[in-house]
């Protein structure tokens, strides 16, 4: 049975999430601010965690910053707001899902479903049990990722999606399908999300970011993982930086 923690200051929303996420299998364990939150998560080891990006005091974006110095383990946002940057901070900050309110609290069961089975995938990939392009090498079983001797902590999405141009070196994938690759259900019509992702990706992979080596941009079309014997500049779109 895996366990959520839901993470709000609103105690009726808290209920809502908790009503149908046990009536649908889940363990849930809840906290109404950002301290509460980091220390359930790191005390409590919960499956996936759904965070409020409202908060008081220390906010969501907070949390979600605090929890990723350490840990893959996934997050959903939970957010009032709208606006499309909101979402690419969360994104980039390491968030595998969102979800706005007002929600039903079905397609929230949903995200869950979707996040904890895309972690899942992950864990269980099929393929080759080490991944080595160059000085590359992802482990596929344990979810680890290590560039030129350095250890590298990825999420579950950051891993599927890394996967999926290591084992394609040189191949150019467009944003639609790597969002396949990584089963996305809100990212189904948000494709801007995977260049938060790639983002995030190579501030954590390359020792100079602006200046990719691993994981490059192909003007107009999508990224790919460049090949070790073949590597040429970065031809990145401006906003995919």
């Amino acid at each position: 049975m895996k366990t959520i923690l839901v993470v709000d200051d609103e105690p009726k929303i808290v209920q809502l999430a908790r009503d149908y996420l046990e009536a649908s299998g889940f363990t849930v364990l809840s906290a109404g601010d950002g301290q509460s939150a980091v220390q359930a998560a790191r005390t409590r080891q919960p499956d996936l965690v759904v965070l409020d990006l409202g908060l008081p005091g220390m906010d969501g974006l907070d949390v979600a910053r605090t929890l990723r110095r350490d840990s893959g383990l996934p997050i959903i946002m939970l957010t009032a707001r709208g606006d499309e940057s909101d979402k690419l901070v969360g994104l980039e900050l390491g968030a595998d899902d969102y979800v706005t309110k007002p929600f039903s609290p079905k397609e929230l069961v949903a995200r869950v479903r979707a996040v904890l089975r895309r972690t899942d995938e992950a864990a269980a990939a099929t393929g080759a049990d080490h991944v080595r392009v160059g000085d590359l090498e992802l482990d596929v079983p344990r979810l680890a990722v290590a560039a030129g001797g350095r250890r590298v902590l990825l999420t579950a999405t950051e891993f599927q999606l890394l996967l999926a141009l290591a084992r394609q070196p040189g191949r150019v994938f467009t944003r639609s399908q790597l969002l396949d690759a990584v089963h996305g259900v809100a990212f189904e019509s948000y494709e801007r999300a995977i260049d938060a992702h790639v983002k995030n990706i190579r501030r954590k992979l390359e020792l100079d970011p602006r200046s990719p080596r691993y994981v490059q941009t192909v003007y107009g079309v999508g990224y790919r993982l460049a090949e070790p014997d073949l590597a040429e500049p970065d031809l990145a779109e401006p906003e995919a930086r």
